[in-house]
């Protein structure tokens, strides 16, 4: 299915809301019925039906279908947040006495799920390092159901190769469940490579303007319905329609925003590989980083985060690095048209448990904005480090 097409076509109706350019908001909690066997049907066959908003609602509908289709998956069901995508899908498919094999340093709320509440529930989960797939093979139990995969990973965008952790998966009848927000359907599409369960922070590039939160879960038809009747219905993350339509605007530019990151990322990156004050740039489209061929065959394209470690052991010179940017919100998150930094420093804290990553790796998305602006902004702010 052609990527314009899906974006600019697929699931909108246009001719049953007066022919609009843009899909209404379907802004109403409830939707009503014309006789009691029509109300049966619809309370019968829900997952499918326009019941109540909690469940579906037209607007909701359009982006799952779209988002499904750039995903190549048969179905898909939206969720407020990423996190609640992420936990829905997760929760589906473990129970008490589970076991989960998970990738290490996921994003820092998929890993209190995995360390915290789920132990909580007596599901087992053993973290490994995802960059040798044997890794997943050696942390298998008995009881082992899920392997959590998130590729690149969070911070340091470490890879793991797809389709051999889901011939290891296959091979011991386990489910697969990955967080594609790094990459978006536009740059990977872990189904094709055989992934049962792909989980999206729809707030990220998806959304692609900073002013909107959400989640998908994309997966065959038969896996999304059940989520829909359990998890989905029973904790009740739901996306509004307003936001599911801020969501359908931002897919329109995706494929725009994202090629023009790439690039931009690119330059950055080429520049800070070259100056004397960093001490490494950890992104896996440079031909120097270790999975860089992997990179390539897994991804269409490079995206707009990176990290940096600077050259440094003075916490307080990284703080100044940061506090100097200008044109760099210092900020969670990531995916907007605007650039940021997210400093490991600011975790450090005195009395607090020291975080697993040093102070002097500082994390980077790249925006929308010209390559030598930001390029400039680096540089002054290096120079007073």
């Amino acid at each position: 299915m052609d990527i314009s097409y899906i974006i600019n076509e697929l699931g909108e109706d246009r001719e049953h809301y007066f022919n609009a350019v843009a899909p209404p908001i379907i802004q109403t909690s409830n939707f009503a019925s014309n006789t009691v066997e029509d109300l049966r049907q619809k309370m019968l066959h829900e997952p499918e039906a326009t019941l109540y908003t909690r469940g579906n609602n037209p607007t909701v509908t359009m982006l799952e279908k779209k988002i499904a289709a750039l995903e190549g998956a048969e179905h898909a069901i939206a969720f407020g947040s990423g996190m609640g995508a992420v936990s829905a899908a997760v929760l589906s498919q473990v129970r008490a006495g589970d076991h989960v094999v998970s990738v290490r340093k996921p994003y820092s709320w998929t890993n209190a799920l995995m360390r915290k509440l789920l132990p909580r529930f007596g599901v087992e989960v053993t973290m490994v390092d995802g960059t040798n797939a044997e890794n997943f093979r050696s942390a298998l139990k008995p009881t082992t159901k899920l392997l959590y995969l998130e590729s690149p990973n969070s911070y340091t965008f470490e890879l793991q190769d797809i389709e051999a952790v889901v011939a290891i998966a296959r091979a011991h009848n386990l489910v697969t469940i990955i967080d594609n927000s790094f990459a978006s359907p536009i740059n990977q599409n872990p189904i094709s490579m055989g992934v049962d369960l792909v989980v999206h922070s729809a707030t990220k590039y998806i959304g692609g303007h900073s002013d909107t939160m959400g989640g998908v879960i994309c997966g065959r038809r038969e896996t999304i319905n059940q989520i829909f009747v359990s998890e989905f219905m029973t904790l009740g993350a739901v996306l509004s329609p307003h936001d599911a339509w801020l969501l359908l605007r931002g897919l329109r530019t995706m494929p725009v925003r994202m090629a023009q990151v790439a690039e931009t990322t690119r330059e950055v990156v080429a520049w800070l590989e070259k100056q004397a004050k960093i001490e490494q740039v950890l992104f896996p489209f440079l031909p120097s980083h270790p999975q860089y061929e992997l990179a390539k065959k897994q991804l269409r394209n490079n995206t707009g985060q990176f990290s940096v470690l600077l050259k440094t052991d003075d916490i307080g010179k990284v703080e100044l690095f940061c506090n100097s940017l200008q044109h760099f919100l210092m900020a969670a998150s990531w995916g907007g048209h605007e650039s940021l930094i997210f400093p490991i420093a600011a975790s450090y804290a005195p009395g607090k448990l020291k975080p697993t990553m040093p102070f002097n790796l500082v994390r980077f998305y790249i925006g929308l904005e010209d390559a030598e602006y930001l390029i400039r902004d680096i540089e002054q702010a290096l120079d007073k480090v």
